[in-house]
C-alpha cells in the first residue's frame, strides 16, 4: 500500500506520516509473529509456560529479597534478624488468602482470577519498594501475599485442567523450568541492585513481568469456571485464618522479647483452639474451606505431610544461606548471591533428568531415597567456615540444588496422582497452604535458631559459627519425611510416571470418586 504524504505550507512533501506508520507497522508484524509462535506450541507446554510466569516473578521476588536482607536492615535501622518478618508476613498472607483460591477461581472464572492476583501482586512490589520502614514493608508484603495467593494456586489449577495424568508430570516439568529461572538470575540481580543501585529496584523489577504475564494470559488462557460454584465458607475461612495467623506468630514471637512468656502462650492456644475447631467443624460442613477428607487419598496425604516435613526444612534455607555469606562471611551482596545462585542452576538441570528418573525408578524410591540425600546436602551448609573454598561451596550448593529441585517436582506431582477432577480446585488449594505454612515455619525455625545459639553464647551479634546448629536441624527435618513417603504402595503414581502402558484415550486426572 503506497503511504500518502502531505504538503505543508512551504510546497515540501512531509514525511511525518511516514516516522509514524513504520515502527507500528513494524511492531505488528513483530506482534503477529510472535503470537504465530507461541500459538503454534503444543497446548501441554504453552498453557504451563505462560502460567510460569507467575512463579517466576514470585520466585525472583523472594530470592532477591533475601539477598537484600542486611541492606534492607541497615535501611531501616534494624537487626537483619527482624527482617524475617518481611518473609513470613508475605507467607503467612499467603497461608490465609490460599483457601479461598479454588472458591473464588470456580466463581469468577480461572483467567480473570490470575490476571487480578498478577495486578495485585505487581502493585504491592511497587509499595514494597516504596516502603519507609520495617513496618511498612511488612504491611506492604501481606498486601503483595494477598495478590500471590490467589496467583500460583490458580496457575497451578489451570495446569491441572489442561493436561491428561500421563502428561502431568512433563507440564509440572514445563511449569517449573521459567519459575527456576528466577532463583538464578535473583542472587547475583539482587545482589548487583542492592550494592551499585538500591534495593528498592528489586521490587520494582516485577513491573514488566508482572504486564507480560497480563498480556499472555489475555491472550491464550481460556476462561474456565464452575457453572454453580457452591457458598464460600466464611466461617471456615475466619476459623483457618486466625489458627495459622496465631500459630506463625506465636513462631515469630517466641525467645525474642517481642511479647511476654504469657503472650506467646496465648497466641499458640489460641492457634490449637481455632485449627482444632476448624478439624471438628469441617467434618460436617457441606463444603469446608480446607477439605480434610483429601487426606484419606494415600498419594494425597503423603504428598502434603512428607512435603510438610520437607519443605520446612529446605524453606529455611533462603533465609540462612545469604545471611551466613553476608553477615557470618562478610561477602557483600553481590558475592552472596554469585555463590547462592548455583543452587538453582542444579534445580534447572534436574528439569531435564525428572521424567526418565521418575520412569525408572517410580515416585515411592526417588522420594524416600531423596529425602535423605536432601536432608544430608542441607546439613552439610552448616559446615561451610569463611576459610571454606569457594569452589567446595559452589559444588555442594549446585549437587544439592539438583536433588533438592527433584524432590519438590516428585511431591507436586504425586500429590495429585490419585485426586478426581472434581475436587481438583480444593486439592490446590488444601496443598498450596501446606506448602506455605510449611515454608513459612521454617523460616520462622531458622530464625529462632539463630537467636537460641547466639543467646547460648552469650553475644550481641551474629557470627559464623552461630550457623551450624540451625543447618543441622533443619536437614534433620527434611529427612524425617522419608517415614511418610515410605508408606506409599510402591506403584504410586505408576502412570504420571510412564511406568503404566499408554491406552488409547488417555484418562483425564479423574481418579478417585468423590467420596474417597
Amino acid at each position: 500500500m503506497p503511504i500518502a504524504r502531505s504538503r505543508d505550507p512551504t510546497g515540501w512533501a512531509s514525511t511525518r506520516t511516514i516516522r509514524l506508520r513504520r515502527p507500528s507497522t513494524l511492531l505488528l508484524k513483530c506482534y503477529n509473529t510472535a503470537t504465530a509462535l507461541v500459538a503454534s506450541m503444543p497446548r501441554q507446554i504453552l498453557i504451563p509456560l505462560i502460567v510460569a510466569c507467575a512463579l517466576f516473578m514470585e520466585n525472583l521476588d523472594s530470592t532477591v529479597l533475601a539477598t537484600a536482607v542486611p541492606a534492607i536492615a541497615e535501611s531501616f535501622a534494624v537487626n537483619p534478624l527482624r527482617l524475617n518478618l518481611a518473609i513470613t508476613s508475605y507467607l503467612l498472607s499467603l497461608a490465609v488468602f490460599i483457601p479461598l483460591s479454588g472458591w473464588v477461581a470456580d466463581r469468577f472464572g480461572a483467567r480473570t482470577v490470575f490476571r487480578s492476583a498478577i495486578v495485585a501482586f505487581t502493585i504491592g512490589s511497587i509499595l514494597c519498594g516504596l516502603s519507609q520502614s520495617l513496618t511498612g514493608l511488612v504491611a506492604a508484603r501481606i498486601f503483595q501475599g494477598i495478590g500471590g495467593a490467589m496467583m500460583v494456586p490458580v496457575a497451578r489449577l489451570v495446569v491441572l485442567r489442561s493436561v491428561t495424568k500421563a502428561e502431568l508430570v512433563r507440564a509440572m516439568t514445563y511449569l517449573s523450568m521459567p519459575a527456576l529461572i528466577g532463583p538464578i538470575v535473583g542472587p547475583p540481580v539482587g545482589g548487583f541492585i542492592t550494592t551499585y543501585l538500591s534495593w528498592r529496584w528489586i521490587f520494582w523489577i516485577n513491573v514488566p513481568i508482572g504486564v507480560i504475564g497480563v498480556i499472555l494470559a489475555t491472550i491464550f488462557i481460556e476462561e474456565t469456571r464452575e457453572e454453580a460454584p457452591p457458598a464460600l465458607d466464611w466461617r471456615g475461612f475466619m476459623l483457618t485464618g486466625v489458627g495459622l495467623a496465631a500459630l506463625v506468630f506465636g513462631l515469630e514471637a517466641i525467645g525474642r522479647d517481642i511479647l511476654p512468656a504469657s503472650g506467646v502462650v496465648a497466641l499458640f492456644a489460641t492457634s490449637i483452639a481455632a485449627l482444632g475447631t476448624y478439624a471438628l467443624y469441617a467434618r460436617h460442613a457441606a463444603y469446608p474451606v480446607i477439605d480434610l477428607t483429601l487426606l484419606r487419598v494415600p498419594t494425597f496425604r503423603a504428598g502434603v505431610v512428607g512435603g510438610f516435613l520437607f519443605r520446612a526444612g529446605i524453606g529455611a534455607s533462603p533465609f540462612l544461606l545469604p545471611l551466613m555469606l553476608q553477615v557470618g562471611f562478610g561477602l557483600d551482596a553481590l558475592h552472596s548471591g554469585l555463590l547462592t545462585f548455583v543452587s538453582a542452576v542444579g534445580a534447572l538441570t534436574m528439569k531435564v533428568t525428572a521424567a526418565p528418573i521418575l520412569r525408572w525408578f517410580g515416585f515411592r524410591r526417588v522420594l524416600c531415597l531423596n529425602a535423605l540425600l536432601s536432608g544430608a546436602f542441607l546439613a552439610v551448609y552448616g559446615l561451610f567456615r569463611p576459610e571454606t573454598p569457594h569452589a567446595i561451596i559452589l559444588v555442594l550448593l549446585l549437587t544439592g540444588g539438583f536433588f533438592r529441585s527433584l524432590q519438590f517436582t516428585s511431591t507436586n506431582t504425586i500429590v495429585y496422582a490419585d485426586v478426581a477432577r472434581a475436587r481438583m480446585s480444593r486439592a490446590t488449594s488444601f496443598a498450596n497452604v501446606a506448602q506455605q505454612v510449611a515454608t513459612t515455619v521454617g523460616v520462622a525455625a531458622g530464625a529462632l535458631l539463630l537467636h537460641f545459639t547466639m543467646s547460648a553464647r552469650g553475644g550481641e551479634h551474629l557470627v559464623a559459627g552461630d550457623f551450624a546448629p540451625a543447618f543441622f536441624t533443619i536437614g534433620a527435618a527434611a529427612a524425617l519425611s522419608i517415614f511418610v513417603y515410605l508408606q506409599l504402595p510402591a506403584d504410586a503414581g505408576a502412570e504420571m510416571a510412564g511406568r503404566l502402558a499408554a491406552t488409547d484415550t488417555p484418562r483425564r486426572l479423574a481418579a478417585t470418586p468423590d467420596g474417597d
